[in-house]
């Protein structure tokens, strides 16, 4: 009950954070705003915005500064959302439970909601009241992580995929990019925002890239898994698209029994490279218990 609640109140600081830095505009007489806040601010698990407020918390990063941080990692996964769920990309029509952008706002509006998603991150991290060295280290971290050789060329590498018969090593590195950049990235915030990665630093920042690395992983492949198992209400998005669009997963790979296993090694993986940390990384060591108790719960065994 304690860690839950941990969580829900941090997501609350995340929650709190996006809605100051999305302020409507009373003379903005286009929908552009309303659209942004609609795709920013209508739920989700705050998973990226967490984990930084808990990479934060272990290098003592103060509060005012990790919120902005962790809502302008929120502000571009909202944006690769909205651009994920158009028609030529995975033509989704549901997200969280709701019309996705492009239905309720149109598909030009929607195009222009994740152009400025990015650029309204980008602006929160270059007006953090911090140091100028750890606001371009920001800056250059969510822009790596969303780049070619991240999030975008994730994306690119899955519509490669559609309707070919691919190796689990293919299907692995473009969950590494489309889902794992971001994840990875979300940690190494937390921390950059108060400790340079250098030499004194290098064995901690080591230690979060593993953990990064694993658990970015894991949450992609037991999303496979509830696209397969799970239903509508549980996904807040159309189940089952994956199969129907014939895009390989981990889950049409491996099988469902396999693909779960080798989730539960990440995060058993994940949870090693933050044990050197102690008692400090005991709220990292939580993220890694809510993706294990929502893959169980979610989608169980047997």
């Amino acid at each position: 009950m304690q860690v839950a609640s941990t969580l829900h109140d941090d997501a609350k600081r995340v929650e709190r954070a996006l809605a100051r830095l999305l302020c409507a505009d009373d003379d903005d007489d286009t929908d552009l705003m309303a659209a942004m806040r609609y795709a920013a601010l209508q739920g989700g698990k705050r998973i990226r915005g967490l984990l930084c407020l808990a990479a934060g918390a272990l290098a003592d990063t103060p509060a005012h500064m990790l919120d902005d941080v962790a809502a302008a990692i929120e502000m571009m996964h909202a944006c690769t959302l909205v651009h994920d769920d158009l028609p030529a990309m995975d033509d989704d029509v549901l997200r969280r439970g709701l019309p996705t952008v492009h239905v309720k706002f149109g598909e030009a509006t929607a195009i222009l909601v994740g152009d400025a998603l990015q650029a309204h991150a980008f602006l929160t991290l270059a007006s953090l009241d911090a140091p100028g060295d750890n606001r371009i280290a920001l800056v250059r971290e969510l822009a790596q992580a969303v780049s070619a050789e991240g999030t975008a060329g994730g994306q690119a590498m899955d519509l490669s995929l559609v309707g070919k018969h691919v190796e689990r090593d293919q299907i692995l590195a473009t969950h590494r990019r489309k889902t794992g950049a971001l994840v990875r990235a979300s940690v190494r915030m937390g921390a950059l925002c108060a400790l340079a990665e250098d030499a004194e630093h290098a064995a901690l920042y080591r230690a979060l890239d593993h953990y990064g690395d694993c658990l970015g992983l894991a949450l992609q492949v037991i999303d496979d898994i509830l696209d397969a198992t799970a239903d509508t209400t549980t996904l807040g998005k159309t189940p089952g698209k994956d199969a129907a669009a014939q895009k390989p997963t981990c889950a049409s790979i491996m099988g469902l029994q396999e693909a779960r296993d080798f989730a539960l090694d990440l995060l058993r993986d994940a949870r090693q490279a933050i044990a050197p940390l102690g008692p400090r990384g005991e709220r990292l060591a939580q993220m890694l218990q809510l993706a294990k108790a929502y893959l169980f719960k979610q989608a169980p065994c047997g």
